[in-house]
């Protein structure tokens, strides 16, 4: 029955594209690309030629690159600056921006701590209080690091005295990190100073007399945000002390492609370690007692077979989340003194929800989990028994919960598609919530609707997608809509307040969250049936969301956009390689999108756990045949486009971008644009000062509003202000 329901489905949405035959050939005003060379590059994969002609693009500190950069950027700008109601997008977007938003507090060494934006400013400012009615005091505002905003706060750690705060800090958005020091008290930074982090944490002593942390050896300056990086080292750093002095913990100089992190138990007994290899939902676990001065590392889950997400000890007993035996999670505690599986205790077992996270709080666990992709937090004693849930304000996402195990009160966050992230105290002896924090945005959220609906991707799985929209919705196909989607890494899509999107909703649009195979919504199988062989379900899911918004009459395709970033980038392109009919725009943000080379540039290669690799001749059959760089064909009516990077994109490197925009303006057989916007001092997401921000969000609604023929943008956006 299921598939003589996806043969209805897809002959609608061949009906609603035979209306809309053109959308693609009338797009926008045809555009003269600035001329790229090509070369005659070819290679070899397990007797497979494959032409790269625009690899000279790989190089990102030639004159030549540099000089096409220059040209692209000055042709994606002159495009958008005559699009009508850009300005007018880009001013409400700043007006709705303009509202004062927090982070969820934590407190540590008698102290609370929490970061603060009143609004515009680039970076969120860290304030600290002893008492919550104490008035907050500045301890660190980024926005005094750079002018521009462009050096972000990265991560932080408290020592557990309350006497030094250890932050790192990234510039221009670079994965690159450095640590310094401040003495909480004076507010100054003493003379402590760590470089060459990446993908670290900071672990403090319990007296504060250091730290542990994880870098890479110094890279080459002048190619330091290509090179591959390998070869992770756990160190730790002494206060007082030059980096040069600090003293390596752990590594693995037989194992190039293992990271490690380190954490310090409650109790400060304990270093436990956590070695990773890729992206792999999969970890090994050791453990050093800091008690003995010469003790050793002691590996206590070394078969690599699940997730072991380390939640709290008592004594020599640890507990963990994970997912051995148990695709949804679990809680298991193990006793050191006896390690073996079969002596494991289940505390809390695998239920029909996703166990996402879980703490250890006032002796209780905390367990936030996930149905059907909106959180449920349960709490248990410490045996395992439940007690109560923590009662959320409605669908949608929650998180924090942070805290020590005699603490009585905790904070999380709660946000949904219509309402921003508010604050709030819990009290877990008497299990209620009261409001901390709570923003007020210049808007009505009663004057939109969500609700979630399950489509029926090709191979018959259901999957559920969140619709977001102006209440009162005609389902008369003419809706503008942004399907936006991840499917990857075991990364979960919940709902959460975006003004970015509230602006499109204001301009009439349709918003639209599809939760694809190869995230982590339904646990680990979900996962794992969107990676390396099967990843073709991940595109198979998005088409299918957007044949059913079709059908359904939520839009056409002359009215359909794709969108998504990094590994959601890979997803936009190949989804608009696969079906060009299908779409009148894509925007692929700083996406992966040469198969068949992302391994060889940073961090690359640790994610062949979820795409394999071109070196494996089984996994380079799977990856030519949807890598969105070599399925653009020559003559065929694409998408408008609007393809997005940065120049200090060390994560996902501009050259997937750039080779893709090249050689999508060379093969595009429409009129609809092939644009590439190219930021500058900035990386792939994380720290974007907020300027830029809404530089670059104005930039893409206008770009759409072209696309998809949205009259009236600037009116409509000025009504919404002016209500």
């Amino acid at each position: 029955m299921k598939h003589l329901k996806r043969a209805a489905l897809v002959a609608a949405v061949l009906l609603a594209h035979s209306a809309s035959a053109q959308t693609c050939a009338v797009a926008g005003p045809g555009v003269t690309y600035p001329a790229t060379r090509t070369v005659d590059q070819t290679d070899d994969y397990h007797g497979v030629k494959v032409a790269d002609p625009y690899r000279w693009l790989e190089d990102a500190n030639s004159d030549e690159t540099h000089a096409w950069v220059v040209e692209q950027n000055k042709l994606t700008q002159n495009y958008l600056s005559q699009i009508p109601g850009r300005d007018a997008i880009k001013s409400r977007l700043t007006k709705l921006w303009n509202f004062e938003r927090f982070s969820v507090p934590f407190k540590e060494g008698g102290r609370y701590f929490y970061s603060r934006n009143d609004g515009l400013q680039n970076q969120s400012v860290l304030y600290t209080m002893k008492t919550l009615a104490d008035v907050p005091r500045l301890l660190l505002d980024p926005n005094t690091l750079a002018a521009d905003g462009t050096v972000a706060l990265a991560g932080l750690a408290v020592s557990p005295n309350g006497k030094y705060l250890a932050y790192s800090t990234a510039a221009s958005g670079s994965d690159w990190n450095e640590i310094k020091v401040r003495d909480i008290d004076s507010g100054k930074d003493i003379e402590d100073h760590i470089k060459w982090v990446k993908f670290s944490s900071t672990a403090w002593l319990h007296d504060g007399s250091g730290f542990f942390y994880s870098r890479y050896d110094e890279p080459k300056e002048a190619t330091k945000l290509a090179d591959v990086n390998y070869f992770q080292k756990l160190y730790f750093h002494k206060i007082g002390t030059p980096q040069s002095a600090d003293t390596l913990v752990y590594d693995r100089p037989d194992h190039k492609d293992w990271g490690f992190g380190g954490e310090v138990t409650e109790d400060g007994r304990f270093l436990i370690i956590t070695a990773s290899q890729g992206t792999e939902n999969k970890n090994r676990v050791y453990y050093k007692d800091l008690s003995r001065k010469d003790a050793k590392v002691v590996p206590l889950l070394e078969d690599f077979d699940a997730s072991y997400n380390f939640i709290g000890n008592d004594g020599l007993v640890f507990w963990f989340r994970t997912e051995r035996n148990a695709p949804r999670g679990r809680i298991v505690a193990i006793d050191t003194r006896k390690p073996g599986v079969l002596n494991w205790k289940q505390i809390v077992p695998e239920s029909a929800n996703t166990m996402v996270s879980a703490s250890v709080v006032n002796n209780q666990l905390l367990v936030d989990y996930l149905s059907d992709a909106h959180s449920l937090v349960k709490v248990f004693d410490l045996k395992g028994k439940p007690l109560h849930d923590v009662e959320l304000p409605g669908l949608g996402s929650a998180g924090g919960f942070g805290g020590k195990r005699t603490d009585s009160e905790t904070f999380y966050s709660y946000t949904s598609f219509t309402t921003p992230s508010t604050i709030y105290r819990y009290d877990l002896k008497s299990n209620k919530s009261s409001v901390y924090r709570q923003p007020k945005v210049d808007f009505d959220p009663a004057a939109f609707e969500t609700r979630q609906e399950f489509f029926t991707s090709r191979d018959g799985t259901k999957v559920p997608m969140f619709i977001v929209s102006k209440k009162g919705l005609k389902l008369d196909g003419s809706n503008p809509t942004y399907l936006y989607g991840y499917g990857g890494f075991n990364v979960s899509l919940t709902p959460s307040f975006s003004v970015a999107n509230l602006a499109w909703l204001e301009m009439g649009g349709v918003y639209v969250m599809a939760n694809l195979r190869g995230g982590g919504e339904y646990g680990e199988s979900w996962h794992a049936a969107g990676t390396k062989l099967q990843k073709q379900n991940v595109f198979d899911d998005f088409i299918g969301a957007a044949e059913w918004l079709i059908a359904n009459k939520v839009t056409s395709p002359a009215k359909l956009s794709i969108g998504g970033g990094s590994n959601g980038g890979l997803l936009v392109g190949a989804t608009m390689t696969q079906r060009p009919d299908l779409f009148a725009a894509a925007i692929p943000q700083v996406g992966v999108l040469d198969m068949l080379r992302f391994h060889k540039f940073t961090i690359g290669w640790a994610w062949t756990s979820d795409y394999g690799s071109s070196d494996n001749a089984d996994e380079f059959k799977a990856l030519i045949k949807y890598s969105p760089l070599h399925n653009l064909k020559k003559g065929t009516c694409y998408p408008a486009t609007m393809i997005t990077t940065a120049d200090h994109d060390d994560r996902v490197v501009p050259a997937h971008s750039f080779k893709f925009a090249a050689t999508a303006q060379a093969d595009q057989g429409g009129a609809a644009p092939i644009l590439i916007r190219i930021d500058s001092k900035a990386g792939h997401g994380a720290g974007k000062p907020t300027t830029k921000q809404i530089e670059e969000v104005a930039d893409r609604w206008g770009f759409l509003s072209r696309a998809l023929k949205m009259d009236g943008v600037a009116d409509a956006v000025k009504a919404a202000g002016q209500q």
